[in-house]
């Protein structure tokens, strides 16, 4: 009986993730389908189009199942309508959530539900986003180049700012200036993981260790979401509590 309870829970897991891969790859068809609808269906000419097609090779989505995304929709297809979500999750972290949804009617309700089940409230528009700037965003893994390397090639490219650290480089740009950063970035250095525009906090919630597992799961939920497209939120964490959070 214990062989058969240690496949059923390894079957039970792998369960869990292969439906967690597929939704995955769901938000980023999705993504796909609508930067190619909003724009040209070339993504050299649509940089939004680039950026979904890079972040769906970066997570392995099929070459046909983003071949097929990309051409004209037919015209019983859904149509997905781009909304923001804000308010503040455990411990009082603003947060701003970005979901593709056919159904606004569905979408909000329960979002709202999900923020009061995990000890949050959702907010009415622009009741956060004052702690946020708006920014694009292009990340590269560490092994490109060094930080001075990539420091000295995004400021040439026109970049606000970059982060760096031992898994990745993070380059920051003005909302305006994403699409010409990408490209000079792109041939230097190749395809980015990830060119998107992003929400920045320009003010941080420390949290406890209690508090960041309490928002942790509330992350895991809302990422669970089907119209979940994108999360941002303002908290830090200490180095020794991230160290426990992993443990």
């Amino acid at each position: 009986m214990a062989g058969h309870s240690q496949f059923a829970n390894i079957m039970h897991r792998k369960g869990r993730q292969d439906a967690k891969r597929a939704k995955m790859f769901n938000k980023l068809v999705r993504e796909i389908m609508v930067a190619a609808k909003q724009g040209l269906p070339d993504p050299a000419a649509n940089p939004r189009l680039r950026a979904a097609i890079v972040a769906a090779k970066a997570q392995s989505v099929p070459r046909d199942r983003i071949e097929r995304a990309i051409k004209p929709a037919d015209a019983d297809s859904k149509q997905y309508e781009e909304l923001r979500y804000e308010g503040f999750g455990p411990g009082r972290v603003a947060v701003i959530v970005e979901a593709l949804t056919d159904n606004r009617n569905r979408t909000a309700p329960e979002l709202r539900t999900l923020f009061s089940k995990n000890g949050g409230t959702l907010g009415e528009p622009n009741s956060v986003a004052f702690m946020f700037s708006r920014a694009g965003k292009i990340v590269y893994p560490a092994s490109i180049g060094s930080n001075d390397a990539v420091l000295e090639a995004a400021i040439e490219a026109g970049a606000q700012d970059v982060q760096s650290d031992e898994q990745q480089h993070i380059i920051l740009t003005a909302p305006e200036d994403l699409a010409a950063v990408s490209t000079a970035l792109e041939a230097k250095f190749g395809e980015a993981a990830e060119g998107k525009l992003s929400w920045q906090p320009t003010t941080t919630v420390s949290l406890d260790l209690e508090q960041a597992k309490a928002f942790m799961e509330f992350l895991d939920a809302l990422d669970d979401h089907d119209d979940v497209q994108a999360v941002y939120a303002n908290y830090e964490i200490s180095d020794e509590i991230a160290a426990q959070l992993a443990a």
